[in-house]
């Protein structure tokens, strides 16, 4: 199987910043697409960033400007560079991949147990 590891998270300021990052191993053949999701209390999870292999990075246009997602594919990881962070960015953010786990098109998509991000004033 596949497991996601989520770093990064914690305590900062409004107008401050943190980097994510996330780690995929396992039954890894190839990754389609790893991106960042994040919940805050009492919403629906939305999608932040995600991107695909060789494509365009998709935002939520709340994030737009301020976050940039990476990704090194030799690693298997996932980077979320969250930059002028506001304090309604405070969520549970997690990571997210679509893994193909075979030659023969077998794959995997989920998440990781998500890292807290809290953004004061």
């Amino acid at each position: 199987q596949v497991q996601l590891v989520e770093s990064g998270g914690g305590l900062v300021q409004a107008g401050g910043s943190l980097r994510l990052s996330c780690a995929a191993s396992g039954s890894i053949f190839s990754i389609n697409g790893m991106g960042w999701y994040r919940q805050a209390p009492g919403k629906q999870r939305e999608l932040v960033a995600y991107k695909t292999g060789g494509g365009t990075p998709d935002y939520a246009d709340s994030v737009k400007g301020r976050f940039t997602i990476s990704t090194d594919d030799a690693k298997n990881m996932v980077y979320l560079q969250m930059n002028s962070l506001k304090i309604d960015d405070t969520a549970v953010y997690y990571c997210n991949a679509d893994i193909a786990i075979n030659s023969w098109g077998s794959t995997w998509s989920g998440f990781g147990q998500g890292t807290q991000v809290t953004v004061s004033s």
